[in-house]
């Protein structure tokens, strides 16, 4: 059962509707730890704010689950705060902390001359490392991100795909079980579509 988390901010309609197209059939939304028992693949969509989406997280109580899950193997993908939050500090809106699985912290862009925040549109993927995820994607691959905060990872060898937006950051990151994009797959055409159904097939 693949089980999609449901925290009350997710875009969670683009990214149902596109697991339909995929043809899951075998899926739950998540909003309470019971729920994830059974699951055998986890996404956690997210649009917001880093702090507001980790005390929804807490209410619901679904941390330390979701951490008991990522530590039994179960894959995970998080989509763009369901990146963020596997981070240990994120500094939106105040300095928060996340769930610590991943080192690091969740930073602002800083004040370019010449791009704006937040960072919305389709930008190219730097292909670093070659993955189950990343099966059939080539070096031409754009995905669509929006979002003014973005992952600065102390393990520089979990990203396997940056973007170039002013400064070089983490696009995809990676270890053993857990995955995170920092665009949204649901609304990245073709390239999202494929790293969806990668990640079904893992």
């Amino acid at each position: 059962m693949l089980a999609v988390i449901d925290y009350g901010a997710g875009n969670l309609r683009s990214v149902l509707h596109a697991l339909k197209h995929l043809g899951v059939r075998d899926m739950q939304l998540v909003q309470d730890p019971d729920q994830l028992r059974g699951a055998n693949k986890i996404i956690l969509p997210g649009v917001g704010a880093f702090g507001a989406g980790m005390a929804q997280m807490r209410a619901q109580k679904l941390v330390a689950p979701l951490k008991a899950a990522l530590e039994n193997g179960i894959p995970y993908l998080g989509i763009c705060v369901g990146m963020q939050i596997l981070y240990e500090v994120g500094e939106e809106m105040g300095e928060h902390a996340g769930m610590g699985i991943l080192g690091g912290r969740v930073v602002r862009f800083p004040n370019f001359a010449e791009r704006k925040a937040p960072h919305m549109g389709c930008n190219q993927l730097n292909i670093r490392e070659q993955s189950g995820l990343l099966a059939g994607l080539d070096e031409l691959s754009y995905a669509y991100f929006v979002h003014s905060y973005y992952c600065a990872p102390s393990e520089c060898d979990t990203v396997i795909s940056s973007v170039d937006y002013g400064i070089e950051f983490a696009a995809i990151v990676r270890r053993e079980n857990i995955y995170g994009v920092q665009f949204h797959p649901e609304k990245s055409q073709s390239t999202g579509l494929r790293i969806l159904s990668n990640f079904l097939r893992l």
